[in-house]
C-alpha cells in the first residue's frame, strides 16, 4: 500500500509534462545574446614601473649638528616647509660681523666717491675703496648662502619618506636625511616593440592595473617616447602620466599596461558565440520563422578581442541575436527554443 503513492505521483508528473514535451519536440534549447554596439580599441600590452612626478633624496651639504627636525615619517609637506635645521651659531656670528664690515666699507666707498668728485682723492684711492666694499659684500653673501645650507626645506609639495636623522646627530655632506616624492600624479615607464612606433603617440589613452588593487583600472595618457630604440631588445621606452588623486599608487609599483589605439564604436558579441572553423569564424544567428525560431549559420569577420567579448567587423548587425550556449550542436536552419541566460536565472538580491 505504501508503494502505490510514489507510483501514482510519478504518473501525474508525466501526464503534466506530456504537452510541454510534445510542444518542444524537434527544437533545441539555447541561450542567446544580442549583438551590441560598444566603444572598443586595439590593445597593446606591456609591463611598466611607476615613478613619482618629482622625486628627490634630501642630503646634508655641510658637517654640522642637527638642532631641529620639522617632519614625521610619511608626512605631507608644502614647498618651503623647514624639514631640518643644523647648528648655525658660529655662522650667525660671522654673518653679523660681515654685515657690519660691509656697511662700513660702503660708507667709505661713498665718502671716497665724493672726495674724488671734488678732486681731493685720487682714482687709485677710489678703486681701493671700491675693492674693499665689493670684498666685504661678497663675504656677507657667502655667509648668507652657508646659513641657507644649514636649513633644509621642502623643494616642492609632496610626501616625505622615513626620517634617517635625529636631533643631536652630527651629519656630514652626502648623509641622507629623507626622501620626498610629488605623488599628485605618477609617471609610468614601460617599453613597447619598435614596430608600434607608428601607433604609439603622445596623448594616447592607457589603462593600467596592479595586483595590489585587484581588478581596479587606472587611466592615463602617453606623455612622451624615448628618442632611441634599444638595439638589443628592439623596443622603445614610453612614459605615461596617471593622475593619483587618491594617493593609492606608489613609486616602484609594477603595473600591467594596455595602450588603447584606434578608439571606435563597433559591433560586439560575447566570445562564447564565436564558432571558429580553421581560419574562418561563424556565429549562429537566431531569427523568426513561421514555425518558430530558427538559426542561420553565418560567417563573420572578427577584429579585436577583449575580456569575454569579440569585435565583429562584418557579417553581423547591431541588434541581431546570436547563440551563446548550444551553438556547436546546431545545424544550419535548426529550430531552437530560447531559454534565459544563467545570469537571468539568478534571483535578485533581497533589499536589506
Amino acid at each position: 500500500m505504501h508503494l502505490m503513492f510514489p507510483v501514482r505521483l510519478a504518473g501525474v508528473l508525466i501526464a503534466l509534462a506530456a504537452p510541454v514535451l510534445s510542444q518542444d519536440r524537434g527544437s533545441t534549447a539555447v541561450m542567446t545574446a544580442p549583438a551590441e554596439q560598444k566603444p572598443i580599441a586595439d590593445r597593446i600590452e606591456a609591463l611598466g614601473t611607476l615613478r613619482a612626478n618629482e622625486s628627490v633624496e634630501l642630503t646634508a651639504n655641510v658637517t654640522e649638528r642637527v638642532v631641529e627636525t620639522g617632519f614625521e615619517d610619511g608626512s605631507r609637506v608644502k614647498k618651503g616647509d623647514i624639514l631640518l635645521k643644523l647648528s648655525s651659531n658660529e655662522e650667525a656670528a660671522l654673518l653679523t660681523e660681515a654685515a657690519s664690515a660691509a656697511r662700513e666699507a660702503l660708507l667709505q666707498y661713498e665718502r671716497m666717491e665724493q672726495l674724488a668728485a671734488r678732486g681731493t682723492a685720487s682714482t687709485s684711492q677710489l678703486d681701493e675703496a671700491r675693492r674693499v666694499h665689493e670684498t666685504a659684500r661678497a663675504r656677507k653673501l657667502a655667509l648668507e648662502s652657508r646659513l641657507e645650507e644649514l636649513v633644509i626645506k621642502a623643494p616642492f609639495d609632496g610626501v616625505v619618506g622615513l626620517r634617517n636623522i635625529s636631533v643631536g646627530a652630527l651629519v656630514q655632506p652626502g648623509d641622507l636625511v629623507t626622501t620626498i616624492d610629488d605623488d599628485s600624479k605618477m609617471l609610468l615607464d614601460f617599453s613597447v616593440p619598435s614596430r608600434f612606433l607608428a601607433v604609439v603617440k603622445p596623448g594616447m589613452p592607457i589603462e593600467a592595473s596592479t595586483g595590489t588593487y585587484g581588478g581596479r583600472f587606472f587611466h592615463g595618457t602617453v606623455h612622451s617616447l624615448s628618442s632611441r630604440v634599444d638595439p638589443v631588445t628592439r623596443s622603445v621606452m614610453v612614459r605615461a602620466e596617471i593622475p593619483n588623486n587618491e594617493r593609492l599608487l606608489l613609486p616602484g609599483m609594477l603595473m600591467k599596461v594596455d595602450l588603447l589605439s584606434r578608439p571606435r564604436e563597433a559591433v560586439v558579441i560575447p566570445e562564447s558565440a564565436l564558432l571558429p572553423v580553421g581560419k574562418q569564424n561563424f556565429a549562429m544567428v537566431v531569427g523568426d520563422s513561421e514555425t518558430g525560431k530558427k538559426v542561420t549559420r553565418r560567417e563573420i569577420k572578427i577584429g579585436t578581442r577583449r575580456r569575454g567579448e569579440v569585435e565583429v567587423v562584418s557579417g553581423l548587425s547591431k541588434g541581431e541575436s546570436v547563440v551563446t550556449h548550444g551553438g556547436f550542436k546546431l545545424a544550419d536552419g535548426a529550430t531552437v527554443r530560447v531559454i534565459p541566460s544563467i545570469d537571468a536565472q539568478q534571483p535578485a538580491p533581497k533589499a536589506q
